[in-house]
């Protein structure tokens, strides 16, 4: 009898950012290939509520004391945690300085900045190290950061974006080297452009494009100008790569990040 190629039944994930955009189709991925998920975000939900192997769990991954309390939760109930998929992030469009002259709201801030780390770096480092105590008492685990294309070739308008994808990148590979003799991997990916996501909404494509100095109302989507596949990628081709990845298929990958890109990131 055959059995499904990806199986990740007995594995226990926990996905942060996990109640919508990339982070639903991760937490729904993770699932159909047989894992138990945990979904850590900040915005309450209740699309989990009826699913047997889901769980939704509010957790603010910009403050230590958050992150520590929800995985202490998870490993008091499940006694083990597999896989940690640190997903969640934010993105505020912002110029280093605004030489356009006309919307200082959109010069990198204080605020902008604090804001951006606190979720995208901080809390990818005690998310990571709070999984990691109890993955390095299993001896095996794996950690997926989801870093960016930005971060791996900057972005005009995201320079702060950039630079916390790029940290994340490096997170990836220095901890790949500290936690390999415990048999734990640790993986990046980084994914281009894709599907609208809330992430990038209107008000945040409104933010780039001006950033960029062109018209948000006259904007082409002539991706096979930029990409050479022609298209953006589909979220569900992202989960795919993450559900791979937590897989024992992926026993050897440790230590790099993935594009994701459609060969974008190579021109």
């Amino acid at each position: 009898m055959s059995k499904k190629w990806l199986d990740l039944s007995n594995k226990v994930a926990v996905v942060t950012g996990g109640s919508m955009g990339i982070g639903e189709n991760i937490v729904q991925n993770l699932s159909a290939n047989g894992a138990k998920v945990i979904s850590l975000d900040i915005v309450k939900t209740s699309k989990y509520e009826n699913k047997t192997n889901i769980e939704a769990m509010q957790c603010d991954v910009s403050k230590k004391s958050s992150i520590v309390k929800a995985i202490t939760e998870i490993k008091n109930k499940y006694g083990r945690i597999d896989v940690l998929v640190n997903n969640a992030g934010v993105s505020r469009p912002r110029m280093l300085v605004d030489y356009y002259g006309k919307k200082p709201e959109y010069e990198l801030s204080e605020e902008d900045f604090d804001f951006m780390t606190n979720v995208n770096q901080k809390g990818v480092v005690f998310c990571s190290q709070a999984v990691a105590r109890l993955m390095i008492s299993q001896k095996s685990g794996v950690i997926i950061n989801m870093s960016s294309e930005a971060g791996l070739e900057g972005s005009k308008g995201q320079s702060c974006y950039s630079g916390n994808k790029a940290a994340v990148s490096v997170y990836t590979k220095a901890w790949a080297k500290e936690l390999g003799q415990f048999n734990i991997r640790v993986v990046g990916i980084a994914p281009g452009i894709n599907e609208r996501t809330p992430m990038n909404n209107d008000a945040a494509f409104k933010a780039l494009a001006y950033t960029r100095g062109m018209d948000a109302n006259n904007i082409s989507d002539n991706y096979k100008a930029v990409i050479p596949l022609g298209r953006p990628g589909k979220l569900q081709e992202i989960a795919d790569l993450i559900s791979y990845l937590a897989s024992d298929h992926a026993s050897y990958i440790s230590g790099t990040t993935i594009n994701i890109t459609g060969a974008k990131s190579t021109r």
